[in-house]
């Protein structure tokens, strides 16, 4: 069994997506002064490496904490897009049926576009087409990509002209269908085709939580 770590490390001044709070990592109790280190953490629902809950977007939607621990370990399969340019649709083709990945409740869409952490670029990453995403509702399958959201990231807050797609259009059809959302993921050129998500997020219950996301290789 190898363990592949897919999470980005919280740390001031990290990328966050536009409008969301900064997150900052700072000294409270140093070990010079008050003979231990505490560290004042300072961030939002959905930094980094994290999980959305229903709720996030939908108005009645399920919280974090409707969900046992056991939601949060899933039988992941792994969707190459690598091939896909910037700010372009992954289609619903790409969306395994269950007699490629028999027994599979996860697709982790892997982009490649963790390598743009840290730059402007990585707003710029492709995204899932409302087909696609209304797709892995249909076989309850939760989803994951090494991106800011499966939904096109605007350039900054309220600046991307969508035409007449919802802005939120694939996260209202997968939170909406009650399958839990993955962010942020990277290192997912590591793992196999088929490997164990483990995701746990903070017990924090409401909208949104940063996980520890794991993949693991069993084979």
């Amino acid at each position: 069994m190898t363990l592949h770590d897919l999470t980005h490390p919280i740390e001031s001044g990290m990328p966050v997506y536009p409008g969301d709070p900064e997150v900052s990592v700072d000294a409270a109790d140093t070990y010079e002064e008050d003979g231990c280190r505490v560290s004042r953490l300072a961030c939002g629902s959905h930094a980094g490496t994290h999980v959305d809950a229903p709720s996030h977007t939908e108005a009645d939607g399920a919280t974090l904490d409707a969900y046992p621990v056991s939601a949060f370990v899933r039988d992941a399969v792994v969707v190459e897009c690598g091939d896909l340019d910037a700010r372009e649709p992954i289609p619903e083709a790409r969306v395994p049926g269950s007699e490629t990945a028999p027994g599979a409740d996860c697709v982790l869409f892997r982009t490649g576009w963790d390598r743009y952490w840290g730059s402007e670029r990585y707003r710029d990453h492709p995204y899932l087409s409302v087909n696609a995403a209304e797709r892995c509702a249909e076989r309850d399958l939760a989803v994951g990509i090494d991106a800011f959201s499966p939904d096109p990231t605007p350039p900054a807050a309220g600046e991307l002209a969508l035409g007449d797609r919802d802005p939120f259009g694939a996260h209202h059809a997968l939170l909406g269908g009650g399958v839990l959302v993955f962010e942020n993921l990277t290192n997912l050129g590591a793992v196999p085709a088929r490997v164990e998500l483990r995701a746990q997020p903070i017990a924090l219950g409401g909208d949104g939580a940063p996980v520890r996301a794991v993949g693991v290789d069993r084979s």
